[in-house]
């Protein structure tokens, strides 16, 4: 009888990370134990479940950690990866934490997402299952460096870079967000929990309301109208969780914006789908650079 495949553990949120982790864990011949989010994962997991034998889910709620070390203990999970997004706003505002969640929640010294998922990463290890890189399984998805498009940033854009990087890694070393939108070496917007394409599209309601005004002041617009986004990874950066990710919604958050150029991190940022990204960009005339 031939031996039983390993099995991973998959903690899914949203998007389409955690199927692009699923088909890559598949293809090296892993069996996968879900366990999807009910508030984030989508509906899709199941149809992929029935299609593959190789793959179990089980639909837990976002605050049922009990439930999660035991589904994993029952499937003989001993490795686990997290993938997909979980929104802030529903850790800390729409979760129902079982108890062992609610001990966790009242023993951190900050709420942070660094700090909760640190945090549960710990209880896991304790209960004998250990959560690895979430790019894993996908080192090929990551930025590589240089200008990943047709067109290369100009030269008011590279100072927008460089502007832009010193102020996204002062505020992702305080987990705040990963995202700052420039424009003319302004900070237009920060991510906080809303995320990075909604940070983008208020970058850019804030300067069509700008604009508005100032033309109808009559006065010549002291700030660029174009904007530029900058993506980082926090100064210590743990690969398990809240990697910066970028996919085709992005660079149309981006068109919609106005904005004209997007600065990633080579080596330690996931693109879904860099042809397509790649694709887009050259269509809206957005330069997009990996350093």
């Amino acid at each position: 009888m031939p031996d039983s495949p390993i099995k991973l553990g998959l903690i899914a949120g949203n998007g389409r990370f955690p199927f692009l982790l699923l088909d890559a864990a598949r293809a090296e011949g892993l069996a996968v134990v879900v366990a999807a989010i009910q508030e984030e994962t989508s509906p899709e997991m199941d149809a992929r479940a029935a299609a593959d034998p190789g793959i179990r889910v089980h639909w837990i709620s976002l605050g049922e950690l009990s439930r999660l070390i035991d589904t994993f203990k029952a499937e003989g999970v001993t490795r686990a990866v997290m993938a997909g997004q979980v929104k802030h706003t529903q850790i800390f505002s729409s979760i129902r934490p079982d108890w062992r969640l609610a001990k966790l929640l009242l023993n951190l010294r900050t709420r942070s997402t660094d700090m909760l998922l640190g945090a549960v990463a710990k209880v896991l290890s304790d209960e004998g299952i250990e959560l690895i890189s979430s790019t894993h399984y996908l080192e090929p998805l990551l930025a590589r460096p240089g200008v990943l498009t047709q067109r290369a940033p100009e030269e008011a854009e590279l100072k927008d870079i460089a502007y832009g990087r010193t102020v996204a890694r002062a505020i992702a070393a305080y987990d705040l967000g990963q995202t700052v939108v420039i424009a003319a070496q302004a900070c237009v917007a920060v991510e906080a929990m809303e995320g990075t394409d909604a940070t983008i599209e208020r970058a850019g309601m804030l300067m069509r309301r700008f604009v508005s005004l100032t033309t109808a002041d009559a006065q010549a617009p002291t700030l660029g109208r174009a904007l530029t986004v900058v993506k980082v990874a926090k100064p210590n950066q743990d690969m398990r969780f809240d990697v910066p990710v970028i996919g085709v919604a992005t660079v149309q958050a981006m068109a919609r914006a106005g904005a004209t150029c997007l600065a990633i991190e080579a080596g330690r940022t996931l693109l879904f789908d860099a042809e397509a990204i790649a694709a887009a960009a050259d269509r809206a005339g957005i330069a997009i650079v990996a350093e």
